[in-house]
């Protein structure tokens, strides 16, 4: 498990670099820079307000009588992605936003669900019911 986490992160950083070296190649150092805090900032903002529209849906299903399932995998989407657009670089901008915006989001909660779905039949996760 430990290697593949290992690999994973040593090809996100060749990534990384390699797009940042084409971004600064193309626009220059200080625009390569302003770029990536722009997008961090416009990501806080869209993680801010999409992050409270899930939180209003978890409420309205709560208050229905409904468990928000689906809704709480959007929230941790929402977080996910945020945390990704707070790190340097433009991959990890690139999926960040792809988990915040509400139009590619579905793609990420299958993912998650079926994540979850595989720590739970293999025992490696505890579901308590009361």
């Amino acid at each position: 498990m430990w290697k593949w986490a290992w690999g994973i992160i040593i090809v996100i950083v060749v990534a990384e670099v390699y797009l940042f070296n084409l971004v600064v190649g193309n626009f220059g150092g200080t625009k390569a820079l302003l770029l990536t805090l722009f997008t961090s900032v416009i990501g806080l903002i869209m993680m801010r307000f999409e992050g409270r529209k899930v939180l209003q849906d978890a409420r309205l299903q709560m208050n229905s009588g409904q468990i928000p399932g689906r809704t709480l995998v959007d929230g941790l989407s929402v977080f996910i992605g945020g945390v990704l657009l707070v790190l340097p670089g433009f991959l990890m901008d690139i999926i960040g936003f792809t988990m915040i915006f509400p139009l590619t989001r579905p793609i990420y909660r299958l993912l998650i669900l079926k994540w979850l779905k595989s720590k739970m039949k293999n025992g490696n996760m505890t579901v308590y019911r009361r």
